[in-house]
């Protein structure tokens, strides 16, 4: 029976764990920390959970498949009960056994028809396949400006606590999810703070009318992908109104044709004047910084919350480099170049992640299965990748390196499904 190696105990790591023991298939997973959790465990190393950090899709909308969160949670859980949750899951399907911990992958490497995985230790062990589950959001993106600063600066992945900024002038760089949360930290702790985006955004709240805005827009009228970001706009106007009157600049797109930012809590505190908002950085100079606007301030910390670039080391220890438009992946998962080697987790979209790694994790292990069995299967699902489908919707969205993995979340969902569905049926 062919054996295959799962890298990382997280969210996806584990639901592709769930999947393979599902599906009858021989794997082993290996996590560098002491427990499951992956980033959702702040006391893991190069972990960007910070305190106050909370889920920006809703409960009802976020579990795995077939594992829904508890019913006493809130509509948007904190890091800790994301992470008992995950914990839970792991246990309910008694996933932990098939996990060594505290190993590390250092190396992955195709062998011919085989892949050899190399750990911290050195020792080495050779699989059928290799299932990269690594996550995101853990190599920081530092930006590039003219000048230097002469104060304290570091990525928000090392960010933990407003604690921190205490007392301090504060300037947060950056625009999504996690930049605008630690900007309101900075908003009740710092001494005075400010928040610097390169662009306009738009902000959804997260209740409309009364339910979590994910779950009014799940079980609401079905609206068209084209036709959504027009209207999502005039219902912007309504609930959240002209940003521009809190210093922000005018968004340069449409709604949901970049990451949605889930957070009024920051307009909130921009209207009151705990915050200021700022454009792009022109230049740094010793303790000032200046900006496109002319206007200048002088920081005593500066948090770059610039985001993350998708990385698989221990595969480009192996030689084997992802590109990064993910053009070489057939439905994010599959690549093209390097048979035997899958990709759980790696993309963007503007609704929940677990409802996803669920389904493609069940797509993959369909794959798996009907390899095992040298099935007509197989012939059906070279047949679908052949013929790619866009995952998009027909959505456009901002060209960047974020949005290279970026999906429509329903039409992704419904692709994965049709693509298991075909395979299934080959099988029978």
């Amino acid at each position: 029976m062919a054996r295959y190696c799962i890298i990382g105990a997280g969210p996806s790591g584990l639901a592709a764990a769930r999947a393979l023991k599902e599906a009858g298939l021989s794997f082993d997973v290996f996590e560098r920390h002491g427990d499951v959790g992956g980033i959702w465990d702040a006391a893991n190393a190069n972990t960007p959970i910070y305190e106050s950090a909370h889920f920006i899709s809703s409960r009802t909308q976020s579990a795995f498949d077939g594992f829904p969160m508890p019913a006493d949670y809130p509509d948007y859980p904190s890091w800790k009960q994301i992470l008992d949750y995950i914990r839970a899951f792991a246990d309910e399907f008694d996933l932990r056994r098939h996990v060594r911990f505290n190993s590390s992958v250092v190396k992955a490497q195709p062998n011919g028809a085989h892949w050899d995985v190399e750990l911290a230790t050195g020792e080495v062990l050779r699989y059928d396949g290799v299932i990269a589950a690594v996550g995101h959001n853990w190599d920081p993106v530092m930006p590039e400006y003219p000048g230097s600063f002469s104060g304290e600066t570091y990525h928000t992945l090392d960010y933990r606590s407003g604690a921190e900024l205490a007392g301090k002038k504060v300037l947060v760089v950056g625009g999504g999810n996690s930049g605008c949360d630690i900007a309101c930290d900075a908003s009740t702790h710092a001494s005075q703070a400010w928040i610097s985006m390169r662009r306009g955004y738009h902000f959804l709240p997260k209740h409309v009318f009364g339910q979590a805005t994910d779950a009014f827009f799940h079980h609401g009228p079905q609206i068209p992908n084209w036709m959504a970001p027009t209207l999502l706009a005039v219902l912007l106007r309504v609930l959240v109104g002209d940003l521009q009157r809190f210093g922000l600049a005018k968004p340069d797109h449409p709604p949901l044709t970049t990451h949605p930012i889930m957070n009024t809590q920051l307009l909130h505190h921009l209207a009151h004047g705990d915050i200021s908002a700022k454009p792009d950085i022109a230049e740094l100079r010793g303790r000032t910084v200046r900006f496109t606007d002319g206007s200048e301030i002088e920081p005593d910390v500066i948090l770059w919350a610039t985001g993350y670039r998708p990385r698989v080391p221990c595969l480009e220890a192996g030689g084997v480099h992802l590109a990064e438009t993910g053009e070489d992946l057939y439905l994010n998962i599959f690549a093209g170049e390097h048979p035997g080697l899958y990709i759980i987790g790696f993309f963007e979209t503007a609704g929940a992640a677990y409802p996803i790694v669920s389904k493609q994790s069940a797509l993959l292990a369909a794959v798996l299965a009907a390899r095992e069995k040298n099935s007509g299967a197989m012939r059906t699902f070279e047949q679908l990748r052949a013929k790619p489908r866009p995952l998009t919707g027909g959505m456009h969205y901002v060209r960047s390196p974020r949005h290279a993995f970026y999906v429509q979340f329903e039409d992704y969902l419904k692709e994965l499904d049709r693509v298991r569905t075909r395979i299934e049926r080959a099988a029978h």
